[in-house]
């Protein structure tokens, strides 16, 4: 089998491989190595490569094989991750200047979790700085670029991670979704991502932007392989009181069924204002396989997202005020412009402003379930209403309606966040200038099994998440 050959398949085809002795992980950590080191001058996903640590990881889970020692699910498998995953001792820089050369007293759950199922680090994953942009500009690290179009947008802030795992440089990464940050970035390179209910996966180790809205989740090439990094990292955790109390549930085996009968709601306000005419023809297209499958699909009107984006912006910029005030105070030039302008916009929100908009989140989401999920299973919306738009146009100190592109790309993800409800992004087609266009589906808090389901069905009909990008 050629390097082509191994960096073509499924993280869960790679770790079965591993299993089952058709290749092993040096050759597979070696094959990414190499991937990494092409694409790395056009595309700047990478801050860090530990190529030696990651040969070694591999040589030492290739003689656990031979041993015939207890193998993990994800055994021998090279992933990466955006840089705020902490492991003690190791640099963790938040995609920031500040933090450059900061190294952490702990390691996060997730990271300890997915080392004990027995993957292998590739490296740290750009991002935008302290995971506060949505389209993956860093004046720091620089810019990171969409595989499909480098002079395209990645989505933000998990920006090296979605652009690493649409490149082929690693099978899996993790990012953070705290107003679409795994969403976006899975959308605008063409992977499955994750947003998870608020409390399935600890937090703990790992660098904060808003505590009430924050949640992890992977980014993958199909949903599968999703489901399974979510089995791994999903479940309680004693050392984040956020997190659920119960184990994680076996999605990979979740996926089995059918959706006979299943009612898929698609909203006919808010979610497909301004939208493309590419992106409305994929919508249909996605559609038109979920009803195939024997999905009904219903639509409705839903709960105004409007004042709930509004509400969950005012919950984001004071949190994160909050944590990097005396950082502002005391390091203002550090940060760039854009970031530092996000981060002081929460100084001039009332306290009693932040507590109504946190008071009144138990309210909507009440709210939301009686008008929603009485009535549908899942929701189905475009992720973005437009393809990725290009690095310039979206540059914050680049002229034009700058501010209205970046508003339009967060405007369908940032409500489901507010209301801790899980979604994933599902890769639907490509624009007409050959740019990915993806839909979410969302559902009641914790119905992850459903909705892997849902969209392992869809897969299985399409193939728009085998297309590797040409670089």
């Amino acid at each position: 089998m050629t390097d082509t050959d191994v960096l073509n398949l499924s993280l869960s085809a790679v770790a079965d491989g591993i299993r089952r002795k058709k290749f092993s992980s040096v050759e597979v950590t070696r094959a990414c190595l190499e991937r990494a080191a092409r694409v790395q001058p056009a595309l700047n996903c990478f801050i860090a490569i530990e190529g030696d640590a990651a040969l070694k990881a591999a040589r030492k889970a290739d003689q656990a094989r031979k041993r015939g020692a207890g193998l993990g699910l994800l055994h021998g498998v090279p992933l990466a991750h955006k840089d705020m995953f902490y492991r003690a001792g190791k640099i963790s820089t938040g995609g920031s200047k500040i933090l450059r050369d900061y190294r952490p007293g702990v390691t996060a759950t997730v990271v300890e979790r997915l080392a004990a199922a027995g993957a292998i680090w590739l490296g740290n994953l750009n991002m935008a700085e302290f995971a506060a942009n949505p389209t993956g500009h860093n004046d720091h690290w620089g810019h990171c670029r969409n595989p499909w179009n480098p002079a395209h947008i990645t989505g933000g802030s998990s920006s090296g991670s979605g652009s690493a795992v649409g490149a082929r440089v690693c099978y899996g990464a993790l990012g953070s979704d705290t107003g679409g940050s795994v969403r976006l970035p899975a959308a605008a390179c063409g992977v499955v991502g994750l947003k998870p209910t608020y409390g399935l996966v600890s937090r703990y180790g790992i660098l904060p932007r808003s505590w009430s809205q924050d949640t992890v989740g992977p980014l993958t090439r199909t949903v599968r392989d999703c489901a399974r990094m979510t089995r791994v990292i999903a479940g309680a955790d004693a050392r984040d009181p956020t997190c659920v109390q119960e184990p994680a549930v076996d999605y990979e085996a979740a996926l089995a069924g059918r959706i006979k009968g299943l009612r898929i709601g698609v909203p006919v306000n808010h979610y497909y204002d301004g939208a493309t005419d590419d992106v409305r023809k994929r919508m249909a297209e996605s559609l038109a396989v979920f009803k195939s499958l024997g999905a009904r699909i219903i639509e409705m009107k839903v709960p105004d997202p409007q004042e709930i984006f509004l509400l969950s912006a005012t919950v984001s910029q004071s949190e994160a005020a909050t944590m990097h005030g005396p950082w502002i105070r005391t390091r203002p030039r550090d940060y760039s412009l854009y970031v530092r302008s996000r981060m002081e916009a929460g100084f001039h929100i009332p306290v009693t402003t932040y507590l109504q908009a946190i008071n009144l989140r138990a309210h909507l989401l009440a709210e939301f379930m009686r008008a929603v999920y009485a009535k549908v299973d899942l929701l189905h919306t475009p992720v973005m209403v437009m393809p990725p738009p290009t690095i310039a146009e979206t540059e914050p100190k680049g002229s034009g309606d700058v501010a209205g592109i970046v508003s339009r790309i967060t405007r369908n993800t940032r409500p489901t966040n507010y209301l801790g409800l899980p979604a994933l992004s599902v890769p639907a087609g490509f624009s007409k200038d050959g740019l990915p266009i993806a839909f979410q589906l969302m559902g009641r808090p914790f119905s992850e099994a459903l909705i892997f389901r849902a969209a392992h069905l869809y897969q299985q009909e399409t193939d728009w998440h085998i297309r590797m990008p040409s670089l």
